[in-house]
């Protein structure tokens, strides 16, 4: 065999395995903020914290870059932070719309670089009012 042959043969795919295996990777992290949690503030009583429950219900999702494939489902913690490792490239984060919730902040697209945290905090709005 020549040394075109033997390259393209034994040597091409294992470069193109290594390029499919990339394991590039950042981090998409943030604070949630949610409220407000009852119909009627009054000024000077400040607004309750939400609960664990509260955070539970609801989850950062992520999507490719279009919207059309669903890439991760995100919890929120009890202290309102999430944290995911993605693969590098861009994405579109949402929350899941629990109720009538919504997010002036989202949909947002987002992109991860190599060893680099991507910081996003996302206030919902419950639509309590």
């Amino acid at each position: 065999m020549n040394k075109i042959k033997i390259f393209i043969l034994f040597f091409l795919p294992m470069v193109i395995l290594v390029g499919c295996n990339s394991k590039e990777k950042g981090i998409l992290q943030g604070k949630v903020i949610i409220g407000p949690l009852t119909p009627i503030v009054q000024e000077g009583v400040p607004e309750p914290t939400p609960g664990a429950s509260v955070y539970a219900t609801r989850q950062i999702v992520i999507f490719s870059q279009d919207g059309n494939k669903e890439i991760a489902k995100v919890p929120i913690q009890p202290d309102g932070s999430y944290s995911i490792e993605l693969p590098t490239g861009k994405y579109l984060v949402d929350i899941n719309h629990s109720g009538i919730d919504f997010s002036k902040d989202l949909p947002v697209v987002v992109e991860i670089k190599k060893d680099q945290i991507f910081s996003l905090d996302i206030d919902i709005d419950t639509g309590i009012r």
